[in-house]
C-alpha cells in the first residue's frame, strides 16, 4: 500500500493481489483494446457485454459505445498522462485502474480530483525488475521515498531479467537474443516488460484468472500513423518501431505459447499484424 497526499489529505492505493475476490475474472473471456488505427475499423455491436480491458486512449470507445462490463483501464507509462491531458477527464469514470506507482505519481500532479474520487477503484502494479517502479525519477514523490527509506534505494536499481528464471510465477526466455524476454504468470508479483502496455494488460488478465484472451489494435506494422484516437497534428511519440522485432514479437510468441499450455487461448484481431504472430 502506497499514500499519497493530496490536499493536505492521504489517500492510499493498494498493491494488485491476485487473491482478491473482485479481481478473479472466474474464466470470463476478455478483450483487451489497444489504440492502433484498426480499432476504427472494429464493429463492437457484439462485443460490449463481454469483459473488457481497456488500455491508455482506448477508454475513449467508452464514449461511443456501450460497454456493459468493464473489467479494467491499464497505464503503465506516465508519458501517456501528460501527452493526453484530456483523456482522463473526458473518459474515466471510476473504471477498476491499474497503474503503475509513475502514473500514480502523474496523477496526483495532474488531476488530483481523480485520486480523491477514485482512489479505492486503483490498484498498483509494477515491473517485476524494478519493484514498485521507483525509477529514480525527478518527481518530488519518489525523492522523498529514496530520502527516508534505505529500502527504496534498493527497490530502485534494475535486477537482470534472469534473476526470475527460478521463479516459479515466471517464464524466462534466457537464451533469447539480443536480451532475454519473459512474461509472468501472476502480477502480483510483478509483471514482464516488452515494450508495450498491451503486453502488461494481458498478463494481467492472466494473472486475473480469464478464459480466452482477444486482444484487438496491436498493430505494429502502422506506428507511422496516429493512434484512433489522434490525429496528425497531435499524436504522441512511439518507440514500438524501435523493440518490435527483437522483443514485443517474440514476447507475444512465447507468452501465447505458455499461456496456451496452461488452457488460455490468445487471438490477436489486428488485421494488421496477424501475420507477425505465431499465435496457433
Amino acid at each position: 500500500m502506497i499514500e499519497f497526499e493530496v490536499g493536505n489529505q492521504p489517500f492510499s492505493i493498494y498493491a494488485f493481489d491476485a487473491q482478491e475476490i473482485q479481481q478473479n475474472l472466474d474464466r470470463q473471456a476478455v478483450n483487451v483494446i489497444a489504440s492502433g488505427p484498426s480499432i476504427a475499423d472494429v464493429d463492437f455491436t457484439a462485443l460490449l457485454d463481454t469483459a473488457t480491458i481497456f488500455i491508455n486512449g482506448s477508454i475513449s470507445l467508452t464514449a461511443q459505445h456501450t460497454f456493459t462490463n468493464v473489467v479494467g483501464y491499464v497505464i503503465s507509462d506516465a508519458r501517456f498522462i501528460f501527452h493526453q491531458p484530456d483523456i482522463l477527464n473526458k473518459y474515466y469514470t471510476g473504471q477498476p485502474l491499474y497503474a503503475t506507482l509513475a502514473v500514480l505519481e502523474a496523477l496526483v500532479s495532474a488531476h488530483p480530483e481523480i485520486i480523491k474520487k477514485y482512489h479505492h477503484k486503483m490498484r498498483i502494479i509494477y515491473p517485476v525488475d524494478r519493484p514498485w517502479g521507483v525509477k529514480g525519477n525527478n518527481s518530488e514523490f519518489s525523492h522523498l521515498l529514496l530520502k527516508e527509506d534505505s529500502q527504496y534505494q534498493a527497490l530502485n536499481r534494475k535486477t537482470p531479467l534472469l534473476a526470475f528464471a527460478p521463479h516459479p510465477k515466471f517464464v524466462i526466455e534466457s537464451h533469447h537474443q539480443p536480451a532475454p524476454i519473459g512474461l509472468s504468470l501472476d502480477i502480483t508479483h510483478g509483471f514482464v516488460e516488452a515494450g508495450t502496455v498491451a503486453y502488461v494488460a494481458t498478463q494481467l488478465a492472466f494473472s486475473r484468472d480469464a478464459g480466452t484472451l482477444h486482444l484487438y489494435g496491436i498493430d505494429l506494422l502502422n506506428n507511422d500513423k496516429p493512434r484512433f484516437y489522434e490525429n496528425n497534428e497531435r499524436s504522441a511519440p512511439t518507440t514500438l518501431n524501435n523493440v518490435m522485432t527483437n522483443t514485443i514479437v517474440p514476447s507475444f510468441n512465447l507468452l501465447a505459447k505458455t499461456y496456451q499450455q496452461l488452457g488460455v487461448n490468445i487471438v490477436n484481431h489486428s488485421p494488421i499484424s496477424q501475420s507477425l504472430f505465431n499465435f496457433n
